[in-house]
């Protein structure tokens, strides 16, 4: 099973456009010192051909040139997706959808949650509708499904979606179960397996034994600290109460993600006021120290 970070960053990417904290400063006056990053997503194969998008972020058209090829001379007009898979209805998990409306022809899989949200409250599966033909397959909790080619072909891979606390989206009219989740992406075969959990507001026993089963995990890596955008002067509210578990402290998910037998543990869905972000800061070689590793753009797996 191949897989491809194409995106590491929370909404808004690094930098934010309207944002000029110590990171965003770095990132445009210093590249090598703090690494521009595009908004959180992931991609799977099982043959390096066909992908299966995990998140389709408001950055997906330059994301999916990581997976197109020029060797199928077959068709004009051709795409890599297979199927987008989501984890949740924020709009930098799924403006993605509608932005490739040229596709003809879309596959979305999604919990109940996710899909109502989608079709009621943002409304963005009929604005992409008014493009292409966009099919919708329900994605029950905790049932490992198979994830099939869109000719109907096996691909060998199964994707398991699990209950995450968290808030539903601040315009989702309900907070239904399966509003956030996060996926646990299997090869059948092999048995190896990948967890992506880009949004996660606590760490409790039943997710950290879903973690530790897997050989790579990708979790929520938004803020380092419970009070980061308070103490940046940015916002008012805590990590927490905005449904991402901090990197740090006490209740942080370091320690946890520290402990884990995976042989790779990488944070993803960074904020652009997360300080790891900074390549020589403490709190980056605070993380390595523990054994995990900060995302990157365009990171490649084999598992």
């Amino acid at each position: 099973m191949q897989l491809i970070l194409l995106g590491s960053a929370a909404g808004g990417g690094v930098p934010q456009w309207n944002c000029w904290c110590p990171t965003c400063r770095g990132a445009r006056g210093s590249p090598r010192r703090v690494a521009p990053r595009t908004q959180s997503s992931l991609a799977v194969s099982a043959d390096g051909r066909r992908w299966f998008l995990c998140n389709a972020s408001p950055d997906v058209r330059e994301q999916i040139s990581l997976l197109s090829r020029d060797d199928d001379r077959g068709a004009i007009r051709r795409s890599p997706i297979e199927t987008i898979l989501l984890t949740d209805a924020e709009l930098d998990h799924t403006l993605g959808v509608a932005l490739l409306r040229e596709a003809g022809a879309l596959h979305v899989t999604a919990t109940c949650a996710v899909v109502r949200t989608l079709e009621i409250d943002s409304r963005l599966l009929p604005v992409a509708r008014a493009f292409a033909d966009v099919s919708v397959t329900e994605l029950a909790l905790d049932v490992p499904t198979p994830l099939p080619y869109r000719d109907g072909a096996r691909s060998g891979l199964e994707v398991e979606a699990f209950a995450v606390p968290g808030d539903p989206p601040r315009f989702a009219s309900d907070d239904m179960p399966g509003h956030t989740v996060g996926l646990v992406m299997r090869d059948r075969a092999t048995g190896s397996a990948c967890a992506f959990v880009p949004g996660c507001a606590e760490l409790d026993t039943t997710i950290i034994e879903r973690l530790a089963a897997a050989d790579v995990v990708l979790f929520d890596g938004t803020f380092w600290s419970d009070d980061e955008l308070i103490a940046l002067g940015v916002g008012t509210r805590r990590a927490v109460e905005l449904g991402h578990v901090p990197i740090s402290g006490g209740g942080g998910s370091l320690h946890a993600l520290g402990a884990l037998p995976s042989r790779r543990k990488v944070y993803t869905h960074i904020n652009n006021t997360n300080p790891v972000l900074i390549e020589s800061s403490l709190e980056r070689m605070t993380v390595e120290r523990a054994g995990c590793e900060i995302g990157m753009d365009t990171m490649r797996f084999e598992v």
